[in-house]
């Protein structure tokens, strides 16, 4: 079992970190508090070729795998989480939904803008009413003639407002049917299709979530991606590999949490000793840095076999359940080795928190991913 991190994945790691001292540090802090979505930095980051990790380099890409694509969200993350949800939001759910289930004229007309950031993707399977119950969607597209009609609405969708493009399964077919679902890739400025309410969100602030709104909304039916009736189907497959995103996200969280507490357990001083030398606090540190490990083992894992085209079903819902949890254990206890301190916006503890949450949520909540996993053990 061959563990050693290569050399790709060390010059990807030496320039995210590099990229984030220079660009993200600085105004995170800003972009926190005013929600605002800095999108000159993912401009910045497909120069970089960080918006196309696995877009093969024939269509504008970096043509990288999954674990170059893992170390570089989970660096990112590390920074700020905010800019890893978008950065893997854009990578592997509607860019790679492209990828995935493109014919080659979509892939040639829209690859090449997704990968080098000149356009910002957007994906839509969420709504009002459904969450985790994707078969009962109510936004419906309705046949007429070469076109389809879409009406209806999306929620918690990432860039929104601010994509151009986005990847939106609907329903074609009967409720509850998995082939009553179609994917269609949609332009910003497309009648009929506007962006709705930014949420106002507890972490990720700097990562835009709003409403897709379809009011009559007419698209051709070479928009359509793959054929009628296998939205849903795409949808599961491509989620198999975002959970991986989110694993590496969480992972990236937990690690910045650590990060930060170890540093400060060095520098606060109780008692005439770092608080460090305190087997209280040492032993948060342990089991901390513990989880972090296993969780990136189960990431790298689940992103290894995904590399080598092995089914990731079950093994990236464990990376997303576990690492998720960790991430919020691991910043809770952050926060608590601040103290104090930990629970003002002086310090990093409190934003790692607050950002964590989400990665339970996100792409399947933790429940959904034990469906899943229980669901894969017991066939």
């Amino acid at each position: 079992m061959e563990l050693k991190t290569t050399e790709n994945q060390r010059m990807i790691a030496d320039m995210v970190r590099d990229f984030g001292a220079k660009h993200i540090k600085p105004k995170m802090r800003e972009w926190d508090d005013s929600q605002e979505f800095p999108v000159e930095v993912f401009k910045k980051l497909g120069e970089l070729g960080l918006m196309g990790v696995l877009v093969p380099t024939e269509y504008g890409g970096s043509g990288f795998g999954y674990l170059e694509y893992v170390t570089a969200i989970a660096e990112l993350s590390r920074i700020d989480g905010s800019i890893g949800l978008s950065m893997a939001a854009h990578n592997s759910l509607c860019t790679g939904h492209i990828l995935a289930f493109g014919n080659e004229e979509q892939k040639r007309k829209y690859l090449p803008k997704l990968a080098t950031a000149e356009w910002i993707g957007a994906w839509g399977l969420t709504e009002p009413n459904t969450g985790s119950d994707a078969g009962n969607m109510r936004t419906v597209a309705v046949q007429d003639g070469d076109y389809w009609v879409i009406n209806g609405a999306k929620n918690f969708i990432t860039h929104g407002k601010s994509g151009n493009v986005a990847v939106v399964i609907v329903r074609t077919g009967e409720v509850g049917d998995s082939h009553g679902m179609t994917a269609f890739v949609i332009e910003k400025g497309t009648e009929g299709f506007s962006a709705g309410r930014k949420e106002d969100k507890l972490g990720m602030r700097a990562s835009e979530t709003t409403e897709l709104i379809f009011q009559d909304c007419r698209v051709h039916k070479d928009q359509i991606l793959g054929e009628v009736g296998e939205g849903f189907v795409q949808a599961m497959k491509v989620l198999d590999g975002g959970r991986i995103s989110i694993a590496a996200l969480s992972l990236g969280i937990a690690q910045g949490a650590l990060d930060a507490a170890l540093a400060y357990s060095q520098e606060r001083h109780q008692f005439n000793k770092p608080i460090s030398s305190f087997q209280g606090i040492a032993f948060k540190l342990a089991d901390m840095a513990t989880e972090v490990e296993a969780a990136s083992l189960l990431t790298y894992q689940a992103a290894d076999m995904k590399n080598r085209g092995l089914n990731v079903n079950k093994e990236s819902a464990m990376a997303k359940l576990f690492a998720s949890e960790v991430a919020v254990r691991v910043a809770n206890e952050a926060v608590q080795i601040f103290g104090g301190y930990g629970f003002t916006k002086d310090y990093p503890a409190e934003k790692y928190y607050r950002d964590a949450k989400l990665c339970t949520i996100g792409e399947g909540t933790s429940e959904i991913q034990k469906l899943v996993i229980s669901r894969a053990m017991l066939k």
